[in-house]
């Protein structure tokens, strides 16, 4: 069976944050990632608010991530995991064509992913005028009309962040009531920018070389309605990438619950990034998250040498 001192799951910006620092700190480090490393960011057209880079691309950081991990040397592996367990004290990790790898400590920086609508038009635009991220992509919409599709407190209130930058923000929610808080929905209606869209659904989202409308249909009615704009914004939830975990760990809502540590339920298991419990999913929350995990990492495996 093979040995690693680390071995980090994912290649995001939080996993190959802890390659670029587990090599620095001298472990043998190996990154398991079944895509293209990169993560979410790879959907993404443009990145403005990563410190240092002014005017970047999704691609561009994730290549450079990429190189600054393989310049230290770190190895980077294309497999699928399908499992994670402990057995006999030895962490296992387990790939899709059944070889196993032991590991001294492991990273989990799976991240999670966007519930899509699956409307046509989705996949094609997403990058070219479809979001999930208000935070990383509102400032493109300067002066421009978009939508948010959702009705919990995340579409809601990223539906007011985006007013201080968009034209104007269609509401659009299958109910005919918000589920998001009461503060929350009463403030939303309270501004002028903020059109609600009830009892609707986006059928397909079309356009050229980038969006430039939406078609929604009343589920009451059935009555369609196209919408002119450039934008959509879609919130109907994340799922954490942790189904290869089983219920090894502690989680909440599916999330992975770790301490100020990134330590995990489970001793020698740290997580990184979005797949974890966290206020805030960005690729500088993320790459913040794999340098803490991986010296982290390196404290309980220094301990294990030296029998602390």
């Amino acid at each position: 069976m093979e040995k690693r001192e680390l071995v980090i799951i994912g290649a995001g910006p939080a996993g190959l944050s802890a390659a670029i620092y587990g090599r620095r700190a001298g472990l043998d480090t190996l990154v398991l990632e079944k895509g293209r490393p990169g993560g979410q960011i790879l959907s993404t057209n443009r990145v403005e608010n990563y410190p240092g880079i002014l005017d970047g691309t999704g691609t561009g950081l994730a290549d450079a991530f990429r190189a600054h991990a393989e310049l230290f040397k770190a190895e980077i592996r294309s497999v699928s995991v399908q499992r994670l367990e402990v057995r006999g004290g030895e962490k296992i990790v387990t790939l899709k064509d059944g070889r196993e790898i032991a590991a001294g400590a492991v990273i989990l920086a799976t991240g999670a992913a966007f519930r899509k609508q699956g409307c046509p038009g989705e996949k094609k635009y997403t990058g070219m005028g479809v979001s999930y991220c208000a935070v990383c992509d509102a400032a493109f919409f300067e002066d421009l009309d978009v939508a948010v599709i959702g009705g919990g407190n995340t579409a809601v209130e990223e539906a007011c962040y985006l007013t201080g930058f968009a034209s104007k923000v269609y509401l659009i929610h299958r109910r005919d009531e918000f589920r998001a808080d009461r503060l929350v929905v009463d403030c939303a209606l309270a501004n002028p920018k903020i059109e609600p869209v009830m009892d609707s659904v986006l059928e397909s989202i079309e356009g050229g070389d980038m969006v430039e409308r939406i078609v929604v249909r009343n589920v009451k009615t059935n009555e369609r309605r196209t919408i002119e704009l450039s934008g959509v914004f879609i919130f109907i939830g994340l799922l954490p990438n942790t189904g290869f975990l089983g219920d090894l760990l502690r989680t909440d809502g599916g999330w992975i619950v770790t301490d100020d540590r990134l330590a995990t339920s489970v001793p020698g298991i740290f997580a990184a990034g979005d797949v974890r419990t966290t206020p805030l999913r960005q690729v500088v929350t993320a790459a913040g998250d794999g340098a803490r995990a991986a010296m982290s990492a390196y404290g309980y495996l220094h301990a294990a040498r030296c029998g602390g």
